[in-house]
């Protein structure tokens, strides 16, 4: 054979074997998948439930008009800092401490007259006893003028100008009886028309007190709706009345926030917390949890679940108050506020990126030392899904070992803000599948993997 020849051959037989290898590594190129990875370490996890709210003070009023009238002298603005006692407002009062001028003078008129009627019971009684007593001495002599008439040692007049005193001292006797029972009567009413008069007089008094309102309690006035000279009116029936003004007690200040009712079963009393004010930005204050409502609250419409009368099937929250510990001076009520509620902790425990989590059938984990031979990446089969896919699911995680993706079943516990938790399954240094979201939703166990972690997840997802 000629060396051309040869030489021919050899090439094309190293053509040949260069066409078999770029076939092979190309077929198994495509059976190979992209992922993502992170490892598998310790670190302290905390579960944070997040609430958004507004700031008020945990004790506030607001002063209603208790009268009607106009409002003569305002004694405070907007933001002042007023004690307790302190005079507020004053309404028109006029009629009212002329009522009450009058009703002090009916007062003390009753009062004279219960004087006068107490004398002429204590003069009644006095005569009383007077005319006992000369009924007493007439009869003591009728009946011994009675024994002498009877013996003939007294005349016959005599004896009856006896007894004509002694029935004169009767009938006084009587006389005096019926003026001590009137005198007593008398007294009764005078005594009953001071009592009616102290009544009208603390009629009065009250309405006169309620022309003027003193600060129930130390606090900052947040909000007056009215001015001087305006006309207030006193709420009737349904309809209310004019707020004058409301005075809050900022000594203790809490943060009112809303939590979702899926997470309303972790928050408990004393729970610390995190609270961020729109208003301070760059600022974190702190706070306890020191409220946690009963009664659900329907989102779109803010009513109460108990005041509704049919079920309501609509995302619903639950009122949560977070005192807080170190709120700044100047803070104002009704600001906007977030509260993150820390509900666990764990020092310590083995962790692994939330998003690694996927689930997985029984069946697909069964399979996963015999894949198929073609494509890895795919959707699972219709054969797989049944009525009760729900049981046969399994949570866990794809680990990478020798290459390829190994599903490992994983019990989950704390879930911090971007890890969680991992009770058992795994240990400190393993590599665990984190994307992307597609990979982790279609990757069969046991298929192998490439691993690129040179792409951002948050890139390569926009870009799938």
């Amino acid at each position: 054979m000629k060396p051309w020849k040869k030489i021919a051959i050899g090439v094309g037989v190293v053509l040949a074997l260069a066409l078999i290898v770029g076939f092979t590594v190309h077929q198994s190129s495509k059976n190979v998948v992209m992922v993502q990875t992170g490892k598998v370490q310790r670190e302290d996890l905390a579960t944070i439930v997040s609430a958004s709210g507004e700031i008020k003070p945990k004790t506030y009023v607001n002063i209603g008009a208790n009268a009607f009238g106009k409002i003569t002298h305002l004694y405070v603005k907007e933001g002042d800092k007023v004690k307790k006692g302190q005079l507020l407002v004053q309404l028109e009062n006029v009629q009212s401490a002329a009522d009450v001028n009058a009703n002090e003078a009916a007062l003390q008129a009753a009062q004279t007259d219960a004087i006068a009627a107490d004398a002429a019971l204590k003069t009644s009684e006095a005569d009383l006893q007077r005319a006992q007593a000369d009924y007493d001495r007439n009869k003591l002599d009728w009946v011994r003028a009675q024994s002498l008439f009877k013996d003939g040692l007294i005349a016959k007049s005599d004896f009856d100008s006896r007894k004509d005193a002694w029935a004169t001292a009767d009938a006084g006797l009587m006389q005096s009886q019926a003026r001590v029972a009137q005198a007593k009567a008398q007294n009764d009413s005078a005594q009953k028309h001071v009592t009616q008069a102290k009544a009208n007089l603390v009629r009065v008094t009250d309405v006169l007190q309620k022309t003027t309102y003193d600060a129930p309690y130390d606090g900052v006035v947040t909000n007056l709706p009215v001015r001087e000279g305006e006309s207030v009116v006193i709420g009737i029936q349904n309809a209310l009345g004019s707020t004058l003004m409301t005075i809050a007690d900022m000594s203790v200040i809490t943060a009112e926030v809303k939590v979702d009712e899926t997470d309303i079963v972790n928050v408990r009393l004393g729970q610390p917390a995190e609270i961020a004010i729109d208003a301070i930005p760059k600022k974190v204050f702190h706070g306890t949890v020191s409220e946690i409502g009963d009664n659900a609250i329907v989102r779109s419409s803010g009513v109460s679940t108990s005041q509704q009368a049919t079920a309501s099937e609509e995302a619903k929250d639950f009122k949560v108050v977070v005192t807080l510990t170190d709120p700044p001076e100047d803070l104002r009520p009704g600001l906007s506020t977030t509260a993150k509620i820390t509900t666990a902790t764990r020092s310590n425990v083995v962790s692994v990126p939330i998003q690694s989590l996927t689930i997985r059938t029984k069946q697909q984990i069964e399979a996963q030392n015999n894949p198929p031979g073609s494509v890895h990446a795919a959707a699972p089969s219709k054969e797989v899904a049944s009525k009760n896919k729900k049981e046969d699911e399994v949570q866990g995680v794809f680990v990478i070992r020798n290459k390829k993706a190994m599903f490992v079943p994983v019990t989950t516990g704390v879930m911090g803000t971007s890890d969680i938790e991992v009770l058992d399954g795994l240990k400190e240094g393993d590599e665990v599948i984190t994307g992307s979201y597609k990979v982790l939703r279609t990757l069969r166990p046991g298929s192998s993997v490439k691993i690129d972690n040179s792409v951002p997840k948050k890139e390569e997802e926009e870009s799938s």
